[in-house]
């Protein structure tokens, strides 16, 4: 369904996900909004090559399951972005994203986010899925599932 995100999240328990990246690239983002119902968020991607792209991001709170939501992102100017990023609600979130393709399907790929700065230390694992039944593989790093505990939605930390 359009503009709908299921995802599953997960702990890491290990640092193996550095091993089976193929890529990686920085994060910087803020929130303008957030309300138990809806988040509005502004992010920076930033690659190994010093290009950076942005994006504005509105997403509703998750269903019962805490699965699914819906998601609407538009690319902004990288400009913009950092004003934004100043106007938005204290504890900005830096990491690392590390993306490592999922072994029992080629259009999966586990996204490990590592934080920096105030979060340093904390490891998640998500995985973008086509359906809330669709099955996956857990690697060797991922721990138990968080997926729906408010603790470790970005917006919360």
């Amino acid at each position: 369904m359009k503009n709908i995100e299921i995802e599953r999240k997960f702990l890491v328990l290990n640092d193996d996900y550095k091993h089976l990246a193929t890529d990686y690239y920085s994060i910087t983002q803020g929130y303008i909004c957030k309300e138990p119902n809806r988040t509005v968020r502004v992010r920076i991607k930033t690659l190994s090559n010093g290009l950076s792209t942005a994006f504005l991001t509105i997403k509703s709170k998750p269903n019962a399951m805490g699965f699914s939501r819906f998601e609407w992102e538009k690319e902004i100017a990288v400009d913009d972005a950092k004003q934004l990023i100043d106007m938005c609600l204290p504890g900005i979130i830096e990491k690392t994203r590390w993306l490592i393709p999922a072994q029992s399907s080629s259009s999966l790929v586990w996204e490990v986010d590592e934080f920096h700065g105030r979060l340093a230390g904390m490891v998640i694992a998500e995985l973008e899925l086509e359906s809330e039944e669709q099955p996956f593989d857990k690697l060797s790093f991922v721990g138990d599932e968080v997926t729906g505990s408010p603790q470790y939605y970005n917006a919360n930390m």
